[in-house]
């Protein structure tokens, strides 16, 4: 087999992998670093990076970019020529479904409230739609979509899933975003699960908000420029809906921004993919480019090649 030269973003990662790897060379760069002199068979890029630092990548004679988010907005645009980039399928789903989980349950069951009425000693009781026999419209049926519908159907819910276009699969009917104006009034709950594109920025408009029914819940774990963040903060500050985010555009969003103060907006700060148990998916999908690559077969979840 071919001796590899694999860079990661830190030791830690290093020392997780060298203890199983052989055939490879594994060293510590990042693109803050000087070029290493010699090429760079994958490079696993950091968990939290900007696109922006891929020109960066021009002069350092990398082959593969492993990144270690899911999304790659941007990446098209700024990735080096030459270079393949594979984003990190299997990895985020099932964090990010879980959060999209929690923010539904903590706004359906006050549990924002509870927690902002605490630091006051407030016994603060009231009436909250809940999660059960909600109707739930999951825009989004790749990883993540698929990844929240199947974490909500134990609570006894009604789910509508919407993708490009129309298609069925095991669970039944997809529906097509033509047919959203249709769907949305219908929604108790609205998910949004899509990738950020160009056909998907600020879908979720103020006309897109307008067919919501009063009171529905707008979640979105996707990417904030999908929805019109002014568009979204009207709308919440009348009481027309209510909202649950871990993304919003800009990001971070200014600490004076009165999304942050309106009743009925719980915001997470991109919470998406952050728990402990991360390297446990990481790793193994670099060990599985590193075998391929040695084996000279193409690499997982190839999403550009520039």
């Amino acid at each position: 087999m071919t001796t590899l030269t694999i860079a990661v973003p830190d030791q830690a990662m290093l020392d997780r992998l060298s203890t199983t790897e052989t055939e490879t060379e594994l060293v510590v760069w990042t693109t803050d670093d000087a070029p290493l002199g010699r090429p760079i068979d994958l490079l696993v890029l950091p968990y939290s990076v900007s696109p922006n630092t891929l020109p960066k990548l021009a002069d350092a004679q990398v082959s593969v970019v492993q990144s270690q988010a899911l999304g790659y907005d941007g990446v098209a645009e700024l990735l080096p020529a030459g270079i393949t980039y594979c984003n990190a399928v299997g990895v985020h789903e099932g964090p990010t479904a879980e959060l999209a989980l929690a923010l539904i349950l903590s706004s359906q069951r006050g549990l924002d409230v509870a927690a902002r009425a605490q630091p006051a000693g407030l016994w603060k009781r009231d009436w909250y739609p809940g999660l059960l026999g909600s109707s739930v419209l999951i825009i989004g049926v790749g990883g993540v979509g698929s990844a929240v519908e199947e974490r909500l159907v134990p609570f006894d819910v009604t789910i509508t899933r919407v993708a490009r276009s129309e298609r069925t699969d095991d669970h039944g009917l997809i529906h097509s975003v033509t047919d959203l104006p249709t769907l949305l009034p219908l929604a108790d709950i609205v998910v949004i699960a899509v990738p950020l594109t160009a056909a998907t920025t600020n879908l979720v408009s103020g006309d897109f908000l307008d067919l919501l029914a009063p009171g529905a819940l707008l979640v979105n774990v996707s990417r904030g420029a999908i929805v019109d963040t002014d568009a979204l903060t009207e709308r919440a500050r009348t009481g027309a809906i209510r909202v649950a985010i871990d993304v919003v555009e800009p990001e971070p969003l200014p600490a004076d921004h009165p999304l942050w103060f309106i009743p009925g907006v719980l915001i997470t700060p991109h919470l998406g993919g952050n728990i402990s148990s991360m390297p446990s998916r990481v790793d193994p999908l670099v060990r599985q480019q590193i075998a391929l690559l040695q084996s000279s077969r193409p690499p997982l979840n190839v999403t550009i090649r520039n």
